[in-house]
């Protein structure tokens, strides 16, 4: 299958997809077709506000399944579905994804080439806010080629999700 055969299929595959996933609270990140053999892999990436649970790939899996039984997007061809949610180190590409991210750390490498790491301490539609070393530092989104959530093992305590985390496990106790 040619590339741009390839990219066609999977922008129909995406437009059949954003509205039903959408209507269960969903993004769709990403939608890949990769051949496989004499299969295809549909791989379909989804996210939400508040993460993404095992039980929300259960429904979004069944959605996906619905919607393109009903449809013929997929052709004739056997496929195996992959859905699954957006991994940590997928790119910031979109205003809901440093909104997502807040309270982590961040890298981003900015259209100077310069980079600026911080922790994500507010954002809006065109720029977010990050605490730098204590000092707070707008970044718009138009200034950076690149940006990922940096993997902290030693988290400091005292962020938002952190007091939510601390709530949770005093009501299980």
């Amino acid at each position: 299958m040619s590339t741009a055969r390839q990219d066609a299929t999977r922008d129909r595959i995406e437009a059949e997809l954003v509205d039903p996933l959408s209507a269960l609270g969903f993004d769709v990140e990403a939608v890949e077709v990769t051949p496989a053999g004499k299969r295809r892999v549909l791989r379909v990436a989804v996210d939400k506000d508040g993460g993404v649970t095992l039980d929300d790939v259960a429904d979004a899996t069944r959605e996906v399944s619905r919607v393109l039984d009903e449809s013929d997007v997929m052709g004739e061809m056997p496929y195996t579905l992959e859905v699954t949610s957006r991994g940590v180190d997928r790119p910031l590409a979109l205003p809901r994804h440093w909104r997502r991210n807040q309270d982590r750390l961040v890298r981003a490498t900015l259209a100077d080439g310069s980079e600026v790491t911080g922790r994500i301490v507010g954002s809006d539609d065109t720029a977010a806010t990050l605490d730098v070393d204590g000092e707070q530092r707008e970044v718009a989104y138009a200034e950076v080629t690149k940006a990922l959530v940096q993997i902290e093992f030693n988290r400091p305590k005292g962020g938002a999700h952190d007091q939510h985390d601390q709530h949770d496990d005093e009501e299980n106790d």
